[in-house]
């Protein structure tokens, strides 16, 4: 196995695992990662040669990073073959992960947190009261985590910190850091 082969296999298996973190399943961060390892867009029949996973989990994992907004479907023109591109802008990849997350997550939770605290609202027993308090705070805090979010995917204060500054300035370390090897 060449250099870069091995530490495409090496990433290809880290972000794997890193996916679940993210709420992404491993063998769909697996496909990605390999994507974003190519210098082009691929077929399903490449990908599924380059990480040995059988047809119909590429085609769930590219139907899936698709959805999260992570992959771009294209067609060869006049072709019927289908390739997959994946999205290489930090900043967008973010916001769809976060924005996913939020639809898939926060907001249901927070829902059902409502209803729940409504509910218990009247009732007056001690223990009622006590269980209603704690769902308060942890609405609370899933609140401002869903506020946060919600300005972001807006364009809020992480916009005009600039996420896109931030990912400039960890490629000028990058450069840097290169430039002293």
């Amino acid at each position: 196995m060449s250099d870069s082969a091995s530490i495409r296999h090496d990433f290809v298996q880290f972000w794997g695992s890193l996916g679940s973190y993210w709420g992404i399943p491993p063998a769909t961060a697996r496909v990605y990662a390999w994507l974003i390892s190519q210098p082009q867009a691929c077929n399903a029949d490449a990908i599924v040669e380059g990480l040995e996973m059988s047809r119909g989990a590429v085609s769930m994992a590219a139907r899936e990073l698709r959805d999260w907004g992570l992959v771009h479907v294209e067609r060869s023109p006049g072709s019927r073959q289908v390739v997959y591109r994946p999205e290489t802008d930090l900043e967008l990849a973010i916001r769809n992960i976060v924005e996913m997350r939020k639809r898939r997550e926060w907001d249901p939770l927070l829902a059902r947190l409502r209803g729940w605290i409504g509910e218990l609202d009247g009732q007056r027993s001690a223990e009622a009261e006590v269980f209603r308090e704690r769902l308060r705070s942890i609405e609370a805090l899933v609140g401002m985590a869903d506020a946060m979010a919600e300005s972001f995917l807006k364009g809020g204060l992480v916009q005009k910190l600039g996420l896109k500054v931030l990912v400039a300035s960890a490629q000028r370390r990058r450069g840097k850091k290169e430039g002293k090897r």
